[in-house]
């Protein structure tokens, strides 16, 4: 049997591939600037893997031309 690939991340897990903290990454997430940020319950916050990929994708590109 094969496992499925996840389809989200976790605030930890989001937080490395940027290169941040985890606290910065909650800060952000709760101040709804971390894009694809998808809130569970009460408390579980999960980052979407599409959306950060297109975050970390579009950061490199140069909006003059």
């Amino acid at each position: 049997m094969r496992s499925e690939e996840r389809l989200t991340y976790t605030i930890s897990e989001a937080a490395a591939k940027l290169g941040i903290s985890r606290n910065l990454a909650y800060e952000l997430a709760r101040r709804g600037q971390l894009p694809g940020v998808i809130k569970l319950g009460q408390k579980r916050l999960v980052v979407s893997k599409v959306q950060l990929q297109n975050l970390l994708e579009g950061a490199g590109k140069n909006d003059d031309g």
